[in-house]
C-alpha cells in the first residue's frame, strides 16, 4: 500500500508524523496549565480544556518568588552571552586569519574541550570557586561558559569564507583588525552569531544541574531550580506546576521566532555577495 503512494505524499505523512511526535508533549504541558485539578486527574483523560484556567499562572507565579528567579536568569544568560562574544569571536578571527606557531596544536585542543562533559569538570571548578570565594555569586555561573570550542569553531567556519581580497582591501585603507572584525567580518557572520547566541541562551536559561551544584543559596539560583521548588511545593497540583514550566520556556520560544531566519542561514552556504 506505501508503495503505491506517491513520494511527495509519503514524505508529508512522515512530516506530519514527526511534527504530532515532537508537539505532543508540548500539547499535554500545555493543556495541563490551563486545567483544573479535578480535570487534570479525569479518567479517560480530555484532551481539551472546556474553560482555560488563567489563575493557574497566577498562583505559580505568587508561590515561589518567581521575580527574583527570573531577575537571576537574565542576568547570568546576558552575562554569558556577551562575555561569549567577546571572548570565541578574537579567538575564531585569530584561527581563522592569521598563521601563528602552534595553531593546528591550539585549535586541537579547542575542539578536544568539545569532547569533555561538564558535570566532568563540575568538582574541581566547585573547589576552585570556594577557595576565592566566589561560590554563590553571578560569575561562578558566567565565567565558565563564556568560553565554547563548538562556538569558535561555527565562527572560525564562517570567517573563513571571507576572501582574502576583502580583507587585504580593508588594511590597504587602514583599517585595523578591530574595525575589520567589526564593519565585515561580523556582519557577514550574523546568521552563525544568531545561532550561537540562540543556543547559549537556550542552554544558559535552561540550565539546572550547574545553578544547583555551584549554589548553597537561593540568592543567585535562577528560574529552572525556582520551578522545581514549585514542584516540590505543588507535587499534588500539576497543573500550577505546568503553569510555571510554561512561563519558563516562554522567553525561549520568543527569541526562538525572532532568530528563526537567522538560524536557517546559518546552515544554508550562501557565499559571500
Amino acid at each position: 500500500m506505501w508503495l503505491r503512494l506517491p513520494k511527495v505524499t509519503i514524505r508529508l505523512l512522515l512530516s506530519v508524523l514527526l511534527i504530532i511526535i515532537f508537539l505532543a508533549p508540548f500539547y499535554w504541558m500545555l493543556l495541563t496549565a490551563f486545567k483544573t485539578l479535578d480535570e487534570v486527574v479525569a479518567v479517560p483523560p480530555k484532551f481539551w480544556v472546556d474553560k482555560l484556567q488563567w489563575v493557574n499562572f497566577k498562583d505559580a507565579f505568587t508561590r515561589i518568588n518567581f521575580l527574583h528567579y527570573t531577575k537571576n536568569s537574565i542576568i547570568i544568560t546576558l552575562g554569558t552571552l556577551v562575555g561569549l562574544m567577546l571572548v570565541v569571536v578574537p579567538a575564531a578571527y585569530a584561527f581563522a586569519r592569521y598563521q601563528f606557531k602552534g595553531k593546528s596544536l591550539l585549535f586541537g585542543l579547542v575542539l578536544a574541550t568539545m569532547m569533555v562533559p561538564g558535570q566532568l569538570i563540575f568538582l574541581p571548578v566547585f573547589v576552585m570557586f570556594a577557595n576565592v570565594g566566589l561560590l554563590n555569586t553571578y560569575v561562578s555561573l558566567i565565567v565558565p561558559f563564556i568560553a565554547s570550542g563548538m562556538a569558535i569553531f561555527m565562527l572560525r567556519q564562517t570567517f573563513m569564507q571571507v576572501p582574502d581580497s576583502i580583507l587585504e582591501a580593508a588594511r590597504l585603507d587602514n583599517s585595523s583588525e578591530w574595525k575589520i572584525i567589526r564593519t565585515i567580518m561580523l556582519p557577514m557572520a550574523v546568521p552563525t552569531l544568531s545561532t550561537l547566541a540562540l543556543l547559549t541562551f537556550i542552554g544558559t536559561w535552561n540550565s539546572y544541574f550547574f545553578p544547583l551544584v555551584w549554589t548553597t543559596t537561593d540568592a543567585v539560583r535562577t528560574l529552572p531550580l525556582g520551578v522545581k521548588k514549585l514542584q516540590d511545593s505543588e507535587g499534588l497540583n500539576p497543573h500550577i506546576v505546568m503553569a510555571g514550566n510554561m512561563m519558563l520556556i516562554l522567553p525561549i520560544l520568543i527569541v526562538f521566532m525572532f532568530a528563526r531566519k537567522h538560524i536557517i542561514k546559518a546552515f544554508t552556504y550562501s557565499g559571500v555577495k
